[in-house]
């Protein structure tokens, strides 16, 4: 074994660049995400930028940055046009990484430097929250948006309201409509703080509308993070000890929605992904691709995970190379629910054949049980839509997609598979004393119409699914088959 180099700028070259972005946030997400596409733009483009991390809590990771000089390797594992992918890249592009609960001063300083233009964040979901309690004294404010407040107030005041000095806010957080959160939270601290700002109020609050742009983005890469069990490995690879190297998925895709002050044209110009061949988009809306993601990457997931377990397949991988499973996911996802998106046919097959390729990546051993907590909400949120619009436009039930729910109630009858491996589910307690009341009954037509009627406790406003025309009658054969001729059998009637 050879005696691995400490990983810094006195052991690996660091490029010098100006610094662009504030980013809040250190962890795994952003830095094989949003840091990998800065590196990239940088590489290919002539962005010439570096990103200023800032811890967003108090107890973070921003001293094993600084420890490392903010350097460290990116792992990507997939499958990328059919062929396996296992690569290795030296990340530089963090210039230096903030505390500002112990640095304040060096934070609100940010604020100063004219070259900053951009702010990205990944404070998880409960962070684009309003905190009342926040006052603009506050060094610094415990809430993300009010952080931000205060260095946008700060930015305002040193550059006497100049319109190019305002800022473009990308949030990464994993809500539907992120940035239009993010930007009603910073509306309501400008109101909250008003008389702080005093004399400032109505300028400030009018500088932030019109100068500063903030946009909804949706973030598509699963990154798995650090590679305990190969770090080992990847240290003697790359020959240092890279205490902070992070594993991810080679797929990535960012849809960033144009904010309402600023074209697409300009945003791409000050952004320059695209133009680096990166899988980053800048539309008119996030809404379609959105819709996109749920139908063709979660909605497969939620129906072949009972399907596939209940033939006796246990990862998402094997449940795709087999030849009847993989027949099944394949319909489902091209026959049934790619018919039931707005978006262009290309572009729906392209990215379902990626969504197969990440199914496929023989780097990650993705267990269907793993996907199958609170089945029930899952099927209501991200296949029951597309059922519906199917039946809408096609005149009839898809088969795939029912067969998937007919699974789901199986498999919450519990007991034990074929192989004598237990049965498990996992959800609500009321959804299981349900399920397990109707199996009491040992009436499939009963389980079917108790499930398909449980709109309170399962389907919200979708309503008693026993309205559906067939779908009663449908669920009721796909239980009885199963329980006759097992799962398997009732797949291959399907195909």
């Amino acid at each position: 074994m050879k005696k691995l180099q400490a990983l810094n700028k006195r052991t690996a070259p660091k490029s010098v660049m100006p610094e662009k972005i504030i980013q809040f946030g250190e962890g795994n997400f952003l830095r094989a995400f949003v840091d990998w596409i800065v590196w990239n733009m940088d590489q290919k483009t002539d962005f010439n930028g570096s990103v200023v991390v800032v811890q967003p809590i108090e107890r973070g990771m921003v001293d094993w940055l600084n420890g490392q000089d903010c350097l460290y390797h990116v792992n990507l594992q997939g499958r990328q046009n059919g062929e396996s992918v296992n690569s290795l890249t030296r990340i530089d592009v963090i210039s230096r990484a903030l505390n500002p609960y112990s640095q304040n001063a060096a934070y609100m300083a940010l604020a100063d430097q004219p070259e900053i233009r951009f702010v990205i964040s990944n404070t998880t979901e409960a962070g684009i929250a309003f905190d009342p309690a926040c006052k603009l004294s506050d060094a610094p404010a415990s809430s993300y948006p009010g952080k931000l407040v205060q260095l946008l107030y700060r930015r305002y005041q040193t550059f006497n309201g100049c319109p190019s000095k305002g800022l473009i806010i990308m949030p990464c957080e994993l809500i539907f409509l992120n940035g239009h959160h993010l930007k009603e939270c910073i509306e309501k601290y400008i109101e909250l703080w008003k008389d702080d700002f005093g004399a400032d109020y109505e300028g400030f609050k009018e500088w932030f509308e019109k100068y500063n742009y903030v946009c909804a983005t949706l973030v598509d890469r699963i990154v798995p993070g650090f590679p305990r069990k190969e770090i080992a490995d990847i240290q003697q690879k790359i020959s240092y000890a890279d205490n902070l190297v992070v594993q991810a998925e080679i797929f990535h895709l960012w849809v960033i929605e144009k904010p309402t002050n600023m074209s697409i044209e300009e945003l791409r110009a000050e952004f320059p992904a695209e133009k680096a061949g990166l899988h980053v988009l800048i539309a008119e809306s996030e809404k379609p691709y959105h819709e996109r993601k749920v139908t063709l990457l979660n909605g497969p997931h939620t129906v072949l995970s009972p399907v596939a377990y209940l033939s006796g397949v246990d990862i998402v991988r094997d449940a795709c190379n087999h030849e009847v499973i993989g027949k099944y996911i394949h319909k489902v996802q091209f026959d049934e629910l790619m018919q039931t998106l707005n978006l262009p046919m290309d572009e729906l097959q392209q990215f379902a054949g990626d969504v197969l390729e990440r199914f496929n990546n023989p780097y990650v051993d993705h267990l269907v049980t793993s996907i199958m907590l609170n089945s029930f909400p899952k099927f209501q949120t991200r296949d029951l839509p597309g059922l519906k619009t199917y039946l809408e436009r096609k005149g009839e039930l898809p088969k795939g997609l029912v067969l998937g729910l007919a699974a789901i109630i199986t498999y919450y009858k519990g007991g034990t598979r074929a192989d004598g491996a237990p049965i498990q589910p996992n959800d609500d307690q009321k959804i299981m004393d349900l399920l397990t009341e109707l199996w009491a009954t040992g009436d499939t037509r009963k389980v079917a119409e108790g499930v398909l009627a449980a709109k309170d406790l399962i389907w919200g406003e979708h309503g008693d699914l026993n309205q559906i025309p067939g779908l009663t009658n449908m669920i009721t054969e796909f239980l009885d088959s199963i329980q006759k001729n097992g799962m398997l059998e009732t797949v291959k009637g399907i195909l």
